[in-house]
């Protein structure tokens, strides 16, 4: 089974690839939403304090990437505070690893995804999602003895990638001029349309 699960990641990565850079933003920002809302329903003792505080960029970042032109810097200031952070380091274990926490990489990478447009940054947003559910997979396996089966569970996060790339790019057109700002009708007509399905924890209607 496990090679269904990385067919699906190089589908997914070749999407990426060939999508617009507003598709990518978009995408970016719906993995970083699901895994962010995964991170703020953990028991009070679980939740991260760096992680919960990545929520104002989160928000930036989907504003952005659905139209609102203003939101660039909001964006930019937010990751240039993560750069001159402490959590940004070059001392691998010896450093603080609150941005290598699967929700706030995602949000990072969302963020480098809306500013920059590189689909590398959208695949490891998307990359963060496998990751997690993996590690939830296998853990869950481990305790109910293997009751599933959990490279499947990591292809369905995959195949939830790809319905998603589907969703978003019914509105590539819109999507490919949405970094430079669109009319406020627009950003208000895709926040329902996109921003709402897209964060959706269990799946598309």
């Amino acid at each position: 089974m496990m090679h269904v699960w990385k067919d699906l990641d190089a589908t997914v990565n070749g999407r990426l690839a060939a999508a617009s850079e507003g598709e990518r933003a978009v995408f970016a920002a719906g993995v970083a939403e699901r895994l962010h809302q995964a991170h703020e329903a953990l028991p009070a003792a679980a939740r991260r304090e760096y992680t919960v505080g990545l929520r104002p960029l989160l928000d930036a970042v989907w504003d952005g990437a659905l139209g609102q032109g203003a939101a660039f810097d909001t964006v930019k200031r937010g990751l240039g505070a993560h750069y001159l952070s402490d959590y940004f380091h070059n001392r691998g274990d010896g450093g603080p690893d609150d941005a290598d926490e699967p929700a706030a990489a995602a949000v990072l990478h969302a963020a480098e995804a809306y500013l920059h447009g590189c689909a590398d940054f959208a695949v490891r947003a998307g990359g963060r999602a496998v990751e997690a559910a993996h590690r939830a997979a296998y853990g869950s396996a481990a305790a109910d003895g293997f009751a599933d089966d959990p490279d499947e569970i990591v292809a369905e996060e995959l195949r939830r990638q790809l319905r998603d790339l589907d969703l978003i790019a019914r509105h590539a057109p819109t999507l490919r001029r949405a970094r430079f700002g669109l009319a406020h009708a627009t950003t208000a007509h895709l926040h329902p349309t996109l921003r709402v399905p897209l964060s959706r924890r269990d799946d598309l209607p």
